[in-house]
């Protein structure tokens, strides 16, 4: 059924195209191609035997290789009430982020047509799939801050397939929307489950220095004989203190009932704040720390007493070696609580990593 719905708003993007050039026969001076790629190595100094980082990272997740973390190309039309986006996907970070989802979804990025419902206000209702509303960080790894996402930015949605109702204000201080998911980072919702989710996104832009953000999901990612409602909020806020320092604060917090109708709940939280520093126009050094707890293993499953509680942080250095073409080396160190890395078939608290990417953007 969902593959149905997919394919229907793929028919209505062709449509959409095909609208316009009945109407100009110009619509390709409409539409805009945009292309990125990123390739990636990197060390662990573990040397995890399986190749794989860990269970909980699904970007730039392999060890001793060199490999396309991700790459991209999508189609993007907009005309006076109509927007339109097709984008197709591929590389390391499709193959453990959308694990879950059929084969003939997984290489879709984005496919989504919009409709602007009053030509005064800039009120838009978009349907499709869509980059998430949550989170300061995307699959797109030149427009984050670090060379590697957050474990907060891994364990939430990147995507989602939703209807969005969304409003910025003339002044463009203030942005709105609500969404309609499919459910926590899904194409398809989860097998049994027939309970759409819902969320929100409010964004503030007093000026060209601040930007605060507040995100929530509500729904349950279980089948309905076992649901498990499901509350998260996302909160960042970030600081453009001068042309050579900017700052930014996050901060995630979920809950989860324990079992169906219970009161009780599973809590889980991350912290994080990262600094980054530009020498000049060329370089720029970036520092995080993060810190991530979910005892109950709802997000993070370790099988160990006391869950995933974990600090981390990392280094990079970045080299803008021209306007399309970026450069990054990152340290990177996860500190856990309890034995949840493992080297030389021993369970250990610890895992450095060295990486390295070098991304284009058409």
């Amino acid at each position: 059924m969902k593959e149905k719905i997919i394919v229907g708003v793929l028919i209505l993007s062709a449509l959409a195209f095909s609208s316009a050039y009945a109407q100009q026969n110009k619509w390709l001076d409409d539409v805009k191609v945009q292309a990125y790629g990123e390739v990636y190595y990197t060390y662990d100094f573990n040397q995890t035997p399986t190749g794989k980082l860990n269970s909980f990272l699904y970007s730039y997740d392999r060890h001793n290789e060199v490999n396309l973390n991700f790459g991209m190309v999508k189609l993007n039309y907009e005309k006076a009430r109509v927007r339109s986006n097709l984008g197709f996907m591929a590389g390391t970070y499709v193959t453990a982020n959308l694990a879950n989802e059929s084969e003939g979804l997984k290489q879709i990025y984005e496919a989504n047509i919009g409709v602007k419902l009053m030509e005064e206000q800039n009120l838009w209702l978009d349907v499709g799939i869509m980059p998430s509303h949550i989170g300061f960080e995307s699959a797109i790894g030149a427009d984050v801050m670090t060379l590697t996402r957050s474990i907060m930015a891994e364990n939430s949605p990147y995507f989602s397939a939703a209807v969005k109702l969304s409003y910025q204000t003339p002044n463009q201080k203030w942005g709105m929307a609500l969404h309609l998911m499919n459910g926590w980072q899904r194409i398809n919702r989860p097998t049994g489950n027939s309970t759409p989710a819902v969320g929100h996104q409010l964004t503030y832009t007093p000026n060209e220095r601040w930007l605060l953000n507040s995100s929530s999901f509500v729904g349950s990612d279980t089948p309905d004989e076992t649901r498990k409602m499901r509350y998260f909020h996302d909160f960042y806020m970030s600081y453009q203190l001068n042309e050579a320092v900017k700052v930014l604060v996050g901060f995630d917090a979920g809950v989860q009932q324990k079992e169906k109708y219970s009161r009780a709940y599973s809590f889980w939280y991350a912290p994080l704040v990262m600094g980054r520093y530009a020498v000049n126009q060329r370089w720029s050094v970036t520092a995080r720390a993060e810190y991530y707890v979910d005892r109950d293993q709802v997000i993070i499953q370790t099988d160990t007493p006391n869950g995933f509680q974990t600090w981390g942080y990392s280094v990079n250095v970045d080299c803008q070696i021209t306007p399309a073409v970026l450069w990054r080396l990152e340290a990177r160190s996860l500190q856990s609580k309890d034995a949840i890395f493992s080297i030389a078939n021993r369970a250990v608290s610890e895992q450095t990593f060295l990486g390295s990417s070098i991304s284009i953007r058409l």
